[in-house]
């Protein structure tokens, strides 16, 4: 009997993430470059003390890096003249905090010259900036590559949030990561900010029936509504994902399940029964959630990426 074609894919994505699992080693700089993890979380710690976004944009320069080509550091390059790199495709334009990454390849070049990818410092970093913010600490496989391509209209391939949940199992499945991933990895939105852009869907013209998506609870979308009005042209404007913004809890969750969530993609977890559960879970156990993210944040950046080289220089290729 011939396999489905989505199964067969699955099963494709999942040889992929078991071959990067195998290739990165949790002790890989042990003997190269004792130094390198404590160099990272020294650099880190800093500039949170100088700017309290830095947790929320080193967290999200990570992901946006493993799912376009795998982990390989290709969000840091770059565009030149005959190329437009990633970093300035529309998904990434508000991307940030690239100084941390060349502050931490500086000092770790004086170390140990050549030794260390620069894709191994975003995943080292990304770990240091959620328990640097009162979230869990994990041990990050490492041994990562450089990859050379960057493309900004393979930005494309990121998550939007707008999709919904039928989308989204596909997006994430198509890089060996499960629902549960998904809700594990959707609490990553307890740090930070977002522009009005993100979720002008659900305040205005939501759809025939409804200028405001139901699923909102009233009073938080006219809150919306007042900062993001239907023309709004303050470039800045937006709202924080949730209210404790600069500490990595469960409280994106008890949002979520009250109608206080900002994307459509975050009010689909609610639409299904598997995922549901997760958030309902997660909401109530903090400990469970740390746990769970911790897991699938390892999972997520073992995603096999198209690297070669350790370079010399995060932002070029020479």
């Amino acid at each position: 009997m011939a396999l489905p074609t989505c199964f067969i894919a699955l099963l494709f994505a999942f040889a992929l993430f078991s071959t990067a699992v195998k290739a990165l080693s949790s002790d890989y700089y042990d003997q190269t470059c004792p130094n390198a993890e404590s160099t990272i979380t020294k650099v880190v710690k800093n500039a949170m003390l100088n700017d309290k976004t830095v947790p929320a944009a080193l967290l999200r320069m990570h992901f946006h890096d493993c799912f376009v080509r795998g982990c390989d550091a290709s969000v840091l390059l770059n565009s030149t003249r005959s190329n437009k790199a990633e970093k300035d495709g529309p998904p990434n334009i508000s991307l940030h905090a690239f100084y941390v990454i060349d502050v931490v390849k500086k000092q770790i070049e004086d170390l140990c010259p050549g030794v260390v990818s620069c894709a191994d410092i975003v995943a080292l970093a990304a770990r240091d900036a959620v328990a640097l913010s009162g979230g869990p600490s994990w041990e990050v496989p490492k041994g990562r590559k450089d990859g050379r391509i960057s493309k900004a209209i393979e930005t494309r391939q990121l998550p939007s949030p707008t999709f919904n949940i039928s989308q989204l199992q596909q997006n994430f499945g198509q890089r060996g990561l499960s629902l549960d991933d998904l809700v594990a990895l959707s609490g990553g939105h307890t740090l930070g900010f977002s522009h009005c852009s993100s979720f002008q869907n659900r305040i205005h013209n939501f759809d025939k029936r409804h200028n405001v998506d139901p699923t909102l609870q009233a009073s938080f979308a006219a809150s919306l509504q007042n900062v993001c009005p239907a023309h709004n042209k303050v470039r800045n404007a937006g709202a924080t994902m949730d209210f404790t913004t600069t500490l990595f809890d469960n409280a994106y969750y008890k949002l979520l399940m009250n109608g206080n969530s900002l994307f459509s993609s975050d009010e689909s977890l609610l639409t299904d029964s598997k995922t549901k559960r997760l958030v309902s879970k997660y909401a109530t156990s903090q400990d469970d959630f740390f746990k769970a993210f911790a897991n699938s944040m390892i999972k997520m950046s073992s995603i096999s990426g198209n690297g070669q080289e350790v370079r010399l220089d995060c932002r070029f290729v020479r």
